[in-house]
């Protein structure tokens, strides 16, 4: 029986993780980690463990405490903060990780050393450009023109992201983060207004193994954010765009010619329906992985079955499952999936 430790388990990607692997036929054992004692009550795990923070000098050896104590062969790390961490800490895990080189992890984890590199690469890329003060903004206005994003060059959920439509916005903004003291680098992006994609893959040796894409229609709660962006859709839907594919196919390549392990990529179209990359979320899986497993295509199995050497089943590169379905979920709500169409409401 395989033995996996989930760091970050209690989180909505770190449980959509664990119900993927229990909704394979293989029985694994499954211990999870986390912050925070409440959440860890929610995934199904066999043993359940309070961590500190992935920034105390002691993470890496209370990590293998639990690796030693639970038997553990294989570790994954959900949270961004912890793919980083245990990535640079690789050689002192006592369990196997299956996760890209360390250089592919520290450029995809800044989202402007990934644009760099794919714009001299030629890969077509939202421009961005640093922002360290006003005039900085004045140059991201000449560049890009108005309006365009102002987010942290790290983090996920779309963290310390808002829509600046005027540099009075973008000035109070950073210094807002600065009076907070959270010490966030800022990026200036280009506004692209079209779909939001995000494109699901894993890789093994510089081979795509699998991949699927699909559309964030709307967000939870977005009200709540400045940027009405919150990361998390409520409302997504699969689609089958050989466009898409081929740009994230591309933008992976770009940074990791050997690509391992997940690589999860963040696609706006331009103007002239040309998709570009913004960011790839390495390591780890979009919360929404259970999506895929519901709808056909259990990825983060296939990952574990890679990470141990195993032989998978053969599946499709590109567009594992159907188009056109929704997956649709809110707070206290459960998600379910419904097929293009297939809409019970009436409109009086």
């Amino acid at each position: 029986m395989k033995r996996i430790l989930v760091t970050g388990a209690g989180g909505p990607a770190g449980v959509n993780f664990v119900r993927s692997l229990r909704k394979a036929e293989e029985k694994m054992f499954i211990a999870g980690s986390d912050v925070n004692k409440f959440h860890l009550e929610l995934p199904g795990l066999d043993k359940r463990y309070l961590l500190p923070k992935n920034t105390d000098p002691e993470y890496i050896e209370k990590v293998n405490e639990v690796i030693n104590r639970e038997g553990i062969e294989f570790l994954h790390p959900q949270p961004d903060s912890e793919v980083g961490v245990i990535s640079e800490n690789r050689e002192k895990i006592h369990a196997k990780v299956f996760l890209p080189a360390k250089e592919t992890i520290r450029i995809c984890q800044d989202k402007l050393e990934s644009a760099k590199v794919w714009k001299s690469k030629g890969i077509p890329v939202a421009n961005v450009l640093e922002v360290k003060d006003e005039n900085d903004l004045e140059k991201a206005k000449e560049v890009l023109g108005m309006p365009f994003w102002l987010r942290a060059t790290r983090g996920a959920g779309a963290r310390g992201s808002t829509l600046v439509e005027n540099l009075e916005t973008g000035t109070h903004w950073i210094k807002y983060w600065e009076s907070r003291r959270v010490g966030w680098k800022f990026i200036a992006q280009e506004y692209l207004p079209a779909d939001d994609i995000a494109f699901q893959s894993l890789w093994n040796k510089g081979e795509l193994i699998c991949s699927q894409a699909r559309v964030r229609l709307e967000y939870i709660y977005p009200e709540l954010a400045p940027s009405g962006k919150t990361g998390t859709p409520s409302v997504a839907k699969t689609i089958h765009d050989e466009k898409v594919n081929k740009a994230a196919y591309e933008c992976v390549k770009a940074i990791d010619p050997k690509a391992t392990g997940i690589f999860c990529v963040d696609l706006k179209k331009n103007p002239e329906g040309i998709p570009c990359p913004t960011e790839i979320n390495v390591g780890r899986f979009f919360t929404t992985s259970y999506f895929f497993t519901y709808a056909g295509i259990n990825m983060p199995y296939l990952y574990v079955k890679l990470a141990y050497g195993e032989e998978i089943p053969d599946v499709k590169k590109f567009n594992c499952v159907p188009k056109g379905l929704y997956w649709i979920r809110h707070m206290d709500s459960g998600p379910v999936l419904r097929k293009e169409g297939e809409w019970r409401s009436e409109k009086i």
